[in-house]
């Protein structure tokens, strides 16, 4: 845990920290000896996560409420954090909340997932990355999306951005790596969140918010392979399920994949 410390601390930053996989993640990194700063839209929230990995990991916390998808997120949250060393970026915001089709909603809908899954990890990485490579130690981790592997319906913009955050990821791995800063993407598959209890709740696919999503990954099994793999970049699949499915992707033409992918997706959605 100290060598953890080390290399990547005293300070971490993670953005979408309240509930899911970044609360999660967030707690593993102070019982890993980080202090952590916990980014995320909902204060009230934020506040309750904060006092819980403090009361059990004796961490320092500090929380943001900042909404990613104003052109003013990230000046605020640099300037939030000019006082600290952040040697440990996690970027877990950007679900989709709607799962709805392009042209159903305005296209500002479209505009708000570009900037918070596209534009503002370019601006905080770029922010952040510098001083990591200063001290020559660092690391970043961008979760990605299966819905990034290929063009699917209802998640038009949103599966763009994961594909974009996959690329993006893997080009600062090259880097950064020989630069002393470790860059991972993670590419995650249904994975059992709040967020995505309530959307398979509201779509019908579960009974209610209580019940576990069939296939879905537990959150501390994400955790536990994010932990393993944190140097094994630049793209990793979390997952059996994942891993499949990257390599049956890799095997078919580019209008195959699309064709499989949306019919998946109509599928899982009880469609």
């Amino acid at each position: 845990m100290s060598d953890f410390a080390q290399r990547y601390g005293p300070w971490a930053l993670v953005a979408g920290a309240s509930d899911g996989v970044g609360a999660a993640f967030a707690e593993a990194l102070a019982e890993r000896g980080l202090d952590v700063v916990l980014l995320a839209r909902r204060q009230a929230v934020l506040d309750q996560v904060a006092a819980g990995i403090q009361e059990r990991t004796g961490r320092q916390t500090r929380t943001l409420a900042i909404d990613l998808t104003t052109p003013e997120a990230s000046a605020t949250i640099s300037a939030a954090t000019a006082d600290l060393e952040i040697g440990f970026l996690v970027y877990c915001a950007g679900a989709d909340p709607d799962f709805a089709p392009f042209l159903s909603q305005p296209v500002g809908a479209a505009e708000a997932m570009v900037r918070r899954n596209c534009l503002v990890p370019v601006q905080l990485c770029h922010h952040f990355a510098a001083p990591m490579v200063r001290r020559g130690r660092g690391g970043i981790v961008i979760f990605g999306s299966g819905a990034g592997l290929a063009g699917g319906p209802d998640m038009v913009a949103y599966g763009a951005s994961k594909a974009f955050d996959m690329v993006f990821a893997e080009a600062l791995w090259t880097e950064l790596t020989d630069e002393g800063v470790d860059v991972v993407g993670l590419i995650l598959g249904k994975t059992d969140t709040p967020a995505l209890r309530r959307l398979e709740a509201e779509r019908g696919t579960l009974a209610s918010e209580d019940d576990v999503p069939a296939d879905a990954v537990p959150v501390d099994s994400v955790i536990a392979e994010a932990f393993e793999n944190l140097r094994n970049g630049p793209t990793v699949f979390v997952g059996d399920m994942m891993r499949a499915a990257g390599q049956v992707m890799g095997s078919l033409t580019r209008k195959q994949a699309v064709e499989m992918f949306a019919a998946a997706s109509r599928a899982a959605m009880g469609d």
